[in-house]
């Protein structure tokens, strides 16, 4: 069931979202060479609560940590660890999920630690302007088919993998939330668009194929061919008019990407 969300709603949404931000920014600005992901973790899990929210993600379906880190050819659900220490030309998805007042937001993004390779900055800008593509179809009365095409045609078109199996999510007092919104499919399909709806677009995009698998631990997925892949994501609302509000950037996306 999509529940619409009322303006009052909405703001809860927004207050989370722009915490969420500021999370996420002060965590890529201390991405460097040396740092664990438990490091990470730590620092993200302090700061949502300093700041009066819960990291969402802990104990969530059983999840162990706070902040997903996913590593290089760790696609999604990677498990922060002392253990891992991020190396120079390395890339970091840093996906984080907090609530506050009782409402989530959801948003990832994918960094460099130290320099890195231009095809690894290639794959980042791709994922990030995939997102961008699907954002800019999110429109009262579309339907999310319109989205996923979008975000697949961008992606594909630079040669890029575009994972199947996970999918962005409505989202709202619940992490997820109906209706799923995959990065994949054909446009004029699926649910139709309404002003009220809150969702998350998150291309999840590979340097090689689009296939890949689970480890052991149950939670860290990985490509096949151990390319490297990257992941972006945001929390929006749909409008009467115009593209849908970022609730996860303090502009609310007015920039609209680089396209």
């Amino acid at each position: 069931m999509i529940i619409i969300k009322n303006p009052i709603q909405i703001e809860h949404m927004r207050s989370a979202g722009h915490l969420l931000y500021d999370v996420l920014q002060y965590l890529a600005s201390n991405v460097s060479p040396g740092i664990t992901t438990e490091d990470i973790n730590r620092m993200a899990d302090e700061m949502i609560r300093k700041n009066g929210a819960i990291p969402s993600e802990l104990g969530y379906m059983g999840f162990p940590k706070s902040i997903c880190t996913s590593v290089d050819d760790e696609v999604i659900h990677g498990i922060p660890s002392p253990d891992i220490r991020l190396e120079e030309g390395q890339i970091i998805s840093m996906d984080l999920t907090l609530v506050k007042d009782g409402w989530q937001a959801d948003s990832c993004l994918t960094v460099p630690v130290g320099q890195i390779s231009d095809e690894k900055r290639t794959l980042i800008e791709v994922t990030e302007q995939a997102f961008w593509e699907g954002w800019k179809r999110a429109l009262n009365g579309n339907r999310v088919g319109d989205i996923s095409s979008a975000v697949q045609m961008y992606a594909e078109s630079r040669h890029c993998g575009v994972l199947r199996e996970y999918t962005g999510h409505g989202i709202g007092r619940e992490m997820h939330e109906d209706p799923s919104v995959p990065n994949t499919g054909i446009a004029g399909r699926g649910q139709r668009l309404r002003p009220g709806m809150t969702l998350t677009i998150e291309p999840m995009i590979t340097w090689g194929h689009y296939q890949c698998h689970e480890l052991a631990n149950g939670w860290t997925v990985v490509t096949n061919d151990h390319s490297p892949a990257a992941h972006y994501e945001h929390t929006m609302v749909i409008r009467k008019d115009g593209c849908p509000e970022i609730l996860t950037l303090p502009d609310g996306g007015a920039r609209g990407g680089r396209a």
